[in-house]
């Protein structure tokens, strides 16, 4: 299947699960986990194991466009920037808006609590 057929397919999967999510997302031990599930259509937390999106392991401090066997965009591997909290938050709020040119199809999570919870699990379950 080629790349740009497995994205479209991605964002179907994230159009349809994001209702589910929000719905398991209204708190509970395994928010983070439960949040993560739009992420898992994309990414693994198995450390090389890319899919449509780069492996996630690993993903505090290091550089973006990183990832050994991803192909990233240009943008992403020219923007210099360093996954932490703060840059993860910001990324995840408006991904083509934080780095212009980048080819993730997700438009945002808007939702301050589920983003957090992601990001919190990503820490712990990425590490």
């Amino acid at each position: 299947m080629n790349t740009a057929r497995s994205m479209i397919f991605a964002v179907i999967a994230i159009a349809f699960a994001t209702p589910a999510v929000q719905a398991q997302t209204a708190g509970g031990a395994d928010s983070g986990a439960t949040a993560f599930l739009v992420c898992k259509t994309c990414h693994s937390l198995e450390p090389g194991k890319n899919g449509v999106g780069p492996s996630l392991h690993g993903v505090f401090g290091r550089k973006a466009g990183t990832e050994p066997g991803f192909n990233y965009s240009p943008a992403m591997v020219n923007s210099n920037v360093v996954w932490n909290e703060d840059t993860l938050s910001k990324y995840l709020i408006d991904p083509k808006g934080f780095i212009p040119g980048n080819k993730m199809p997700f438009p945002g999570l808007a939702d301050a609590q589920k983003r957090q919870a992601v990001i919190t699990y990503l820490k712990q379950a990425a590490q």
